[in-house]
């Protein structure tokens, strides 16, 4: 399961409408190779739901994440900040055993 935040709830839903995104666009989460900690993550809306997408939904926020990915992003909470030290989508996961300075990037 995937956990979202109030805050990263109000912002996706502030993105979607600013972007003009319909209604059964959803949020896919993904991890892939790359960044300096070995794996990065990827978020977007997507309204494709592939048959061997896991879907959880949260305060509303339908996530959906492929196959692979869900063996990295069980039990991580999608967190949105605003803050001085920068501001973005942040995931706070339990598996990672390492992240990098800008929270982009985790091994495990």
């Amino acid at each position: 399961m995937i956990i979202v935040s109030d805050k990263a709830k109000e912002r996706i839903l502030e993105l979607k409408k600013e972007e003009g995104r319909a209604e059964n666009e959803n949020i896919r989460v993904s991890v892939k190779g790359g960044g300096c900690s070995g794996l990065m993550y990827d978020l977007g809306f997507d309204a494709t739901q592939a048959e061997t997408d896991h879907v959880f939904e949260d305060k509303g926020v339908k996530i959906l994440v492929d196959r692979k990915s869900l063996l990295y992003l069980a039990g991580t909470t999608l967190e949105f900040t605003d803050g001085l030290n920068g501001k973005g989508f942040q995931f706070v996961n339990p598996n990672a055993n390492r992240t990098c300075g800008c929270g982009e990037s985790f091994s495990v």
